[in-house]
Order: structure tokens, then sequence, then C-alpha cells
């Protein structure tokens, strides 16, 4: 008879059987111990219990190889779980460290151990946390995170943050990458989700990212960044900020990185830039929606239910004027400093203080409440984004600053200027007339100025005289235009120019 006995348990077929021999055969103690091969304790144990399984578990778990490193171990394991996230070690690496040290045990000692560590320690410290599941009405809320995500751009590995917005109720979400975290990428990423779901819930739930709280205080109470309460107030936004360290009070959002990380970020995507990831990330949104069916209304899809969700929102009033706004002053080379890179600015700002007013895409520099430069935003460093026009005044003073000037190199101008250019040749000469054609653009405004040269071209002039004498035309007033009387009042008798009736009033001493 072969009998099936593991270390630690008695398999449930000996239980089984013991039971059987005893309880239905009327065999004893000792008869089934010997018949079994088990020991008479065993045996009765099984029966006393009345379980019909038998576990056996060590009061004391040896440890051979691992028991001079026990200490050390503890030590890492509590290091572990008092640190950063970010600087918490492996148990893979926790175990080459001991290996390191003396320790010539398996990685399985050394997992099992600090299995046991952290039960033990839950079970002492600190009670293993539960949930209650939470429900939205539609239009109520939605929940907003951010996530660091790895793509691939222009060829090139890259981080970027994503910002996540996602409608409580019916699961709808929007996506978008951004080079930053900062507060006009949130700005932005809200605007866009709105104007995509075409209404606005009456709550946001949020962590305390420092974008949007200022300070936490006892219970829910918080103070929120003016700019982030002014975009709130922008669409009737509560602002809910979660309790530090209790992300399930947002719990789908946080839910939607690891889904977003696990199904749209890998393998990681590629593209040329970064809007074309985000046109691919939004057009994926919608896909899914369509797609997903939703978590508790299994019978439905979750655009289904958002479907049903959308009279429920507030209608979407158009977007946050969403910048993020710092002081400056402008360089007497019309250059800001702004986010690591430098940006021109209108002559007539330099040397004068500045706003400067950070969009998710652009930058804008206002003067005295006036706009004198808006360029794309550049994300790298030391980057200096010029506007030959900006230094149009300047250059208008000192026409030798044409050939050399760096906001000049690879000026892109109109077709009609670039050819004059060509015409005119080069030399100091050259540049002088050139530059006094640039000049009128301050008068008479670029298309004027392009349509004058165009002109003169055409009629074989490359001439800056004739090209200002073109545009001083223009600049005339129009003439009068001829009145054209009806026939009704045309002349029966028309004047006559006929000197000699004017003799006649002279008498005939004139006219002999």
């Amino acid at each position: 008879m072969e009998l099936r006995i593991e270390t630690g348990m008695l398999v449930l077929e000996t239980v089984a059987k013991i039971r059987r021999e005893h309880f239905a055969r009327g065999k004893g103690v000792k008869t089934i111990a010997r018949e079994m091969g088990l020991a008479r304790n065993t045996v009765r144990k099984v029966l006393r219990s009345g379980e019909t399984s038998l576990e056996y578990e060590r009061r004391e778990q040896p440890h051979p190889k691992l028991g001079p490193f026990i200490e050390r171990l503890e030590g890492m394991l509590e290091a572990n779980a008092s640190g950063a996230r970010k600087d918490r070690l492996t148990l893979t690496r926790i175990a080459d460290l001991l290996s390191r040290e003396g320790y010539d045990g398996g990685y399985d000692a050394v997992r099992r151990y600090a299995g046991r560590w952290a039960d033990q320690r839950r079970g002492v410290s600190s009670p293993v946390e539960a949930f209650v599941p939470l429900s939205f009405a539609p239009g109520d809320a939605y929940q907003f995170d951010w996530s660091h995500d790895q793509v691939e751009i222009g060829g090139t590995p890259l981080t970027v943050k994503v910002a996540h917005l996602r409608l409580s109720h019916s699961r709808r979400f929007y996506i978008r990458a951004y080079p930053r975290e900062t507060q006009e990428m949130v700005f932005d990423a809200h605007a866009r989700a709105f104007a995509l779901f075409g209404g606005v819930t009456r709550r946001g739930i949020y962590d305390n990212m420092k974008t949007a709280v200022e300070a936490v205080f006892a219970g829910k109470t918080r103070r929120f960044n003016r700019r982030f309460e002014q975009m709130c107030s922008h669409y009737l936004i509560e602002p809910v900020a979660c309790t530090p360290a209790s992300g399930w009070e947002k719990g789908q959002v946080e839910n939607q990185v690891g889904y977003a990380r696990d199904n749209i970020f890998k393998p990681r995507p590629r593209f040329r830039t970064l809007e074309e990831l985000n046109g691919w990330l939004e057009a994926e949104c919608e896909r899914r929606a369509r797609n997903d069916r939703h978590p508790e209304y299994r019978d439905r899809t979750v655009q289904e239910v958002f479907e049903a969700e959308r009279p429920f929102l507030a209608p979407f009033v158009g977007p946050f004027d969403g910048f993020h706004q710092v002081e400056a002053v402008a360089q007497a080379t019309c250059l800001i400093n702004f986010d690591r890179n430098r940006y021109s600015v209108e002559a007539r700002a330099a040397r004068r203080a500045v706003q400067i007013r950070a969009y998710a895409d652009r930058v804008m520099v206002l003067c005295d409440g006036e706009v004198v430069a808006d360029h794309p935003r550049g994300f790298g460093r030391d980057h200096t984004v010029y506007d030959p026009w900006h230094y149009l005044p300047v250059l208008a003073r000192k026409p030798g600053a044409l050939r050399n000037g760096a906001p000049f190199q690879d000026w892109s101008l109109p077709p009609a200027l670039t050819r004059l250019r060509k015409r005119l040749g080069s030399g100091d000469e050259a540049d002088r007339r050139f530059v006094r054609v640039l000049a009128s653009v301050l008068d008479d405004g670029l298309d004027a100025v392009d349509d004058a040269v165009r002109e003169a071209l055409d009629a074989g002039a490359a001439s800056d005289e004739v090209i200002l004498n073109i545009l001083a035309r223009r600049r005339e007033p129009p003439r009068p235009e001829a009145i054209t009387t009806s026939q009704a009042l045309a002349l029966r008798h028309p004047p006559i120019a006929d000197c000699a009736r004017y003799d006649l009033l002279r008498g005939p001493r004139a006219a002999a």
C-alpha cells in the first residue's frame, strides 16, 4: 500500500482514509497507525480534530544559511519600507548584496523571509487596507492625474508627461502628452478635454499636485493656487483634493494610468513629432470608448454611457486663457530669457519691463499691455528663437547689420523681396538700398511693400527709388471721379468761347 505523505502536512487522501478506517470500519488508533505507517499521535490528532484536512506548521523556521544574515536582511527591508519609492531595492538586488557579504544561500530563502517579515509588520503596525467602492452620478465629477511614459519622437527615446482626465460616471477619458508637467499644461489639458466632451462636470478630483494646491490643512481643507482657482471659476468647477497618500479616492484615474501604460504605450509609440503623437492618442481614446465595455453597465460601451451622461454636463463656455505669467526685463539685444531659452521681442521693448505669458505651445510677451512677441514654445535648452522683423527699427538705423546680424541669417522673406535682394547684389551699398525698402514696412506694411516690389520687378526696375515712389504714389489720396450728369440736366445752349463778344462791350472804338 502506497501512502502519499507530504512534508509539513498530511494529504487529503490520508486524512480521509484515517477517518473511514475508524468511523466506518471501527478500527482502533493502534491498528490504523500500524497499517498506515503513521504515528499514533498523528492518528489521534486527526480523529479528535474532526477536520477533513490536517496541516502542520513549524513553530520556528530554521535558517541554516540565512541565519547569520537575518539582522542585515531585516535592516535592508526596514530601510526599503521607510524610504522613498524611487530608492527602494528589489529583493533580487538585496539577495545579490547579501551574497557579496558572504551569504551562499538561494534567492528563494530571501524571498520567503521577506514575505513573512512583511506579513508580520503589517499585522503589528498597520491593518490590511480595505476600500469602499465609489459611485458617481452622471455629470457629477471627473478625476485628473499625471503619468510618465516612454515614447520615441523623431527617432529619439523620450519620457513624456501624460495628462489623464476621466469622467467618473461614464469612464470616458482623455489623455495628452506634454514635455512638462507645469500649470499651463494642466490648463491646456482641461481645455482640450472639455472641448472634446462638449461639457463640464460639477466637480474635479485631484491629488495635491503643486500646480493646483499651495497648502494642505487638516481634513479636506486646501489653499488652491490662484490661477488654478481662476480656471475652476471659468468652468464653474468645484475642485476637490484627495487626502494625502489616499490614491483610492481617485482610483479610476489611477487605474487608467496603468491601463494606458499597458495597452496604449506598449509597445513604445513612435512618431515624428509630439503633435502627431497627440493626434494618435486622441483617436485612440475615441476608439477605445467605442469598443470597451463599461465596468458597471456591461451591456453598454463606454461611449454609449457617455452619450447618456452628456445632457447632464454643464455647457462648455470656451477655453480658459491658460497661461503662466512671469515678470522679466528685455535685454538691449531685444531678447528675454524664459525656461532656459531666449526669445526675441520688438525693439521698442528693449531694456523695459515685460510680462511673459507661457502657454502649453507658445510664449507671448507683453509690454505696457501690448503684445511685443508671440513665438512657438521651445522645450530644449540654450536655444534662441528670433523674429527678424522685431529688429527692423534697429536695422533701419544700422543697415550694415544685415550681413552678419544673427536674426537675419536664413531670413525667410516673401518671394518678391527675395528676388529684389538677389537683383541688388551684395555689398554695403546693396545692403543699404535693400534696407531702405525693408524699412518702408514700418509705415506701409509688408503686403503693400511686397506688392510694390513685385510691380517694380515686373517693370524691369530693381531700384529702391522706384519702389519707394510706387509706395508714395499709392499713399496719395485718390483723385475725385468725374461728375456724370443726366441728360435732363444737359445745357440746351452750351457756352461758346468767343472773345469777340468782349470787344462789343468796349464800344465802336474798340472794334476799330
